[in-house]
């Protein structure tokens, strides 16, 4: 029934774009939707998008169609890639055959752009045609390389941090989980093994959300990747007091090699906090979302729990750490124009910005986002203003209310990026970020208990190997 109920939502929001741009409406840069060219046959377009689900697929297909009735003379296809195979399809594809638009995560566009396919221009042009100034406070910054050349625009974003208890931390009489020193504490007091309670979630796997649970602890401690002249800057003090502060933390975790899964012990009431991005919203407010971490199945230690129904109301959200400075930390998606060639391409690129700005225009940005709230945040301020927006079909926005959501979505403008130091930005901090070395390294430190300098120093070497090759 739910199913249904997005999907009829959806194309009412379809027919409504049609009726108004057919009407002579205008898009978010101010043109009319394009007139076809009888002589010329339909220019056909490639979009590939990291979702991969059949669900999202089918509202993504509904705004397609929307776009192809507005613009006869352009035919989009969509494909789903998962994101790990992003680049492996990009150079199989080829320059000939190589998508025109993509969403993708940022930091993989910024790779992307290092490898010289991203069209920076086609971009630039992209953000003119939308306006710059529509963008969150950051958010276009946060595509930009160190000379300003755009490598994608901020598409939707899910903020990062820790997710509380705010009742226990009131009972206790502790601050919120937003400094080093307030969320060691908790995790410290919180924890009791013996009673299957535990005071913290932070990643101990080899995997991606280990590193993101990591750089937001670094960025506030001032750690980076790389200095600013582009060597490894693993060896640094700040770097090696958050690795310090991760193993501590790590000893209030659940036992074991531990990812996000371990969200069951908060959801069934047996953690104190977590670290999560806002795709956990839905879960927390949700019962049927919350189905998969309710039961006993995925760890032996839990018997399984009713859903609570007020666990969203006694849910506090820290998106900014503070240590020596304050930062957030958010999973930025891009919307990133790419370079092809052939005789059609310049005719297939101005195609690709009219499907990118009919993306970004809020009858159509809104219903987008809406495919999964709380993990699709907008980055326009227009879209984050709107009513539609916050009536989202599954009713998780209506369960937070626009003052928790916009507490939420302000933390974008105080990001400090773990890959950039002193606003330079090396495309190679990329491809290193996604082979999950620093993740390897905590894991090593954390779970197989090895010396911390070694596994620093093993790490610094790795990275200097990858980056002379």
């Amino acid at each position: 029934m739910r199913n249904q109920r997005n999907t009829v939502l959806l194309i009412g929001f379809a027919a409504l774009t049609l009726g108004a741009l057919s009407c002579g409406g205008r898009d978010r840069a101010g043109n009319r939707a394009a007139s076809p060219d009888a002589a010329a046959a339909p220019v056909e377009i490639q979009f590939w998008t990291r979702h991969t689900q059949s669900e999202r697929q089918e509202r993504i297909r509904l705004l397609l169609d929307v776009f192809e009735t507005l613009n006869p003379d352009v035919k989009a296809a969509v494909l789903p890639v998962e994101e790990n195979d992003f680049p492996a399809q990009l150079a199989a594809a080829g320059e000939v055959n190589r998508p025109h638009l993509i969403e993708i995560q940022a930091f993989r566009a910024m790779s992307f752009f290092g490898e010289g396919i991203v069209d920076a221009e086609a971009n630039a042009e992209l953000a003119r045609m939308i306006g710059e100034d529509s963008f969150l406070p950051g958010a276009l910054d946060e595509m930009r390389m160190s000379d300003g050349r755009l490598f994608g625009l901020p598409f939707h974003f899910s903020a990062h941090g820790f997710w509380y208890r705010k009742d226990w931390f009131a009972e206790a009489g502790l601050e919120p989980p937003n400094t080093w020193e307030s969320i060691l504490a908790a995790a410290e007091y919180f924890n009791n093994p013996a009673d299957k309670r535990y005071g913290i979630l932070i990643g101990t796997k080899p995997e991606a959300y280990t590193q993101q649970a990591f750089t937001h602890l670094a960025t506030a401690n001032g750690a980076h990747l790389f200095d600013n002249r582009g060597n490894p800057a693993l060896s640094s003090p700040e770097f090696r007091e958050t690795v310090e502060l991760y193993r501590k933390l790590s000893g209030y975790t659940p036992p074991g090699p531990q990812n996000w899964r371990a969200r069951d012990y908060y959801i069934q009431g047996r953690m104190a906090m977590f670290y999560y991005s806002t795709y956990i919203m839905d879960d927390l407010s949700i019962a049927e979302a919350a189905e998969s971490s309710l039961s006993g199945d995925n760890f032996d230690d839990l018997e399984g729990a009713a859903f609570d129904a007020d666990l969203v109301e006694n849910t506090g959200f820290a998106p900014l750490i503070t240590n020596t400075a304050t930062t957030g930390y958010s999973d930025i998606m891009a919307l990133s124009l790419l370079k092809t060639a052939g005789d059609g391409a310049e005719r297939e690129t101005e195609a690709a910005k009219r499907l990118a700005a009919f993306f970004m225009a809020d009858e159509n940005y809104i219903p987008y986002l809406h495919i999964q709230p709380g993990g699709l945040l907008a980055t326009t301020s227009s879209a984050l203003a709107s009513d539609a927006f916050l009536d989202d079909p599954k009713g998780v926005y209506a369960r937070y209310g626009r003052e928790n959501i916009m507490e939420i979505v302000n933390g974008l403008g105080d990001i400090e990026d773990f890959l950039k130091k002193d606003d330079v930005i090396f495309p190679d901090s990329a491809d290193i970020l996604a082979k999950n070395i620093l993740a390897q390294m905590l894991y090593n430190i954390t779970i197989e208990n090895r010396d911390i300098d070694a596994e620093i120093a093993a790490a610094e070497r790795e990275i200097a190997r990858l980056l002379s090759q």
